[in-house]
């Protein structure tokens, strides 16, 4: 079993778009997948009451920041969604869980710049510094046409950590999400571009990158 943490101290950098349409994945390829929500606001655990009971099943974890505990067993995935400013005992507890991080980054200069102490933080951790949890950066509506891109591209190239890939800026998430859905519970031809671009992320969080 497997614990991917999607984190980023930064708000509003596609932390619940990500965490959402990676369990979905799960739970499309017929995998007991569970979605936990460290975050106040609960975006994604409200996500789940939108989703259909027909589709692919996504298990609420409830996890207490206080007292971490670890996931049922028996589940094959559990991805865990984490609030802005992530720090203090939610930090412990989403490192505590985690097998895997995804860092989830935005092309803007603030962005940028929050992400780099974060990860610089993250590098201190004894559990990432023994090998223990992996780490891997995802850009975000990325506009490739844009200096913002270019800004992103030349950051990502200083990391010494693996690139898992840029996912474009595009309304199939927004529309998606508002009906509790993800990529992988529509026709692949409405959201066949977008499906290309999360290759390499799955196999990076199936092990196989």
């Amino acid at each position: 079993m497997t614990v991917i943490v999607v984190a980023n101290p930064k708000g509003g950098v596609g932390k619940s778009t990500l965490s959402t349409n990676l369990a979905g994945y799960f739970a499309a390829s017929g995998e007991w997948v569970a979605l936990a929500d460290l975050d106040k606001q609960h975006s994604s655990h409200a996500w789940l009451d939108l989703r259909a009971g027909t589709l692919p099943p996504i298990e609420r974890w409830e996890v207490d920041h206080d007292a971490p505990a670890k996931p049922p067993k028996g589940l094959e995935h559990a991805i865990v969604d984490t609030p802005a400013g992530l720090h203090g005992n939610r930090m412990n507890a989403a490192l505590e869980l985690a097998d895997k991080i995804i860092v989830p980054l935005q092309p803007s200069i603030f962005d940028i710049l929050a992400t780099q102490e974060f990860l610089e933080r993250l590098a201190k951790e004894k559990a990432v510094r023994k090998g223990n949890i992996e780490i891997g950066v995802v850009g975000m509506r990325v506009d490739a046409r844009t200096r913002s891109a270019d800004q992103l591209h030349r950051f990502v190239e200083t990391l010494k950590l693996p690139v898992l890939g840029y996912l474009r800026d595009t309304q199939n998430y927004v529309q998606l999400a508002a009906h509790g859905l993800t990529l992988w519970d529509v026709a692949k031809s409405r959201v066949e571009k977008d499906l290309e671009q999360w290759q390499p992320i799955i196999e990076w969080t199936n092990g196989k990158a």
